[in-house]
């Protein structure tokens, strides 16, 4: 038999269904992502936030949320630059 033909499975195989989606990394990831939104929406008290000069008052879920988002972002960017 040739390398091309042989009946063995190769690295390319998916398992297919949510085998592949569902990844311990990606579980972990989902996960932290509803606590921290979870910590987010039960922090809805109105608080003073200084941005750079101004003073602004705000719910502080809106102030997390922002914050978290803006984190979100940078990181995927930096790793979309690194690949």
């Amino acid at each position: 038999m040739s390398p091309n033909t042989s009946s063995g499975g190769s690295k390319g195989d998916s398992k297919g269904g949510a085998g592949g989606f569902l990844t311990p990394g990606r579980i972990v990831v989902l996960v932290v992502a509803v606590l921290t939104l979870i910590f987010i929406f039960e922090n809805t008290h109105h608080t003073k936030i200084r941005l750079l000069i101004p003073e602004v008052t705000m719910p502080l879920w809106v102030a997390l949320l922002g914050t978290g988002l803006i984190g979100a972002l940078c990181g995927a960017y930096f790793v979309r630059r690194r690949r």
